[in-house]
């Protein structure tokens, strides 16, 4: 799948991170000046302000920080905050995840999804 052409010209900063999804990879931008792994992408580091960040490939692997389930009814999707083994906190969801199986702490696993424009995002899945 292509990356829509209005979505690069309106939010450059996610081109490079639909890319390597399309590829089945899971990358972050991490800053080379403090070395800090940081989400939602953007031109700059939100800790130190450097503009030099790159986009490292990430393990994928998380655990469940907060979750919602705000209509419980079966194949619903939970919505949910994970940080990821590399530190960022990602607000996401939860796919085929049984509600009452739900825990803080419990682990899950990346799921890169398409979106109809090209981009793709991270879901996540209970490992």
């Amino acid at each position: 799948m292509s990356i829509d052409a209005a979505l690069s010209q309106n939010h450059p900063e996610i081109v490079p991170f639909s890319a390597a999804a399309a590829e089945g990879r899971f990358t972050m931008p991490t800053c080379r000046a403090c070395a800090r792994a940081h989400w939602y992408p953007r031109a700059f580091c939100p800790f130190c302000f450097s503009f030099d960040v790159e986009w490292v490939e990430a393990s994928g692997d998380g655990e469940i920080y907060s979750f919602c389930n705000p209509a419980p009814a079966p194949g619903t999707n939970v919505i949910a905050y994970v940080r990821v083994k590399e530190g960022p906190i990602l607000l996401t969801h939860l796919l085929d995840a049984d509600p009452a199986s739900i825990q803080i702490g419990g682990a899950v696993r990346v799921s890169l999804q398409a979106a109809k424009d090209g981009q793709y995002f991270p879901a996540f899945k209970l490992a």
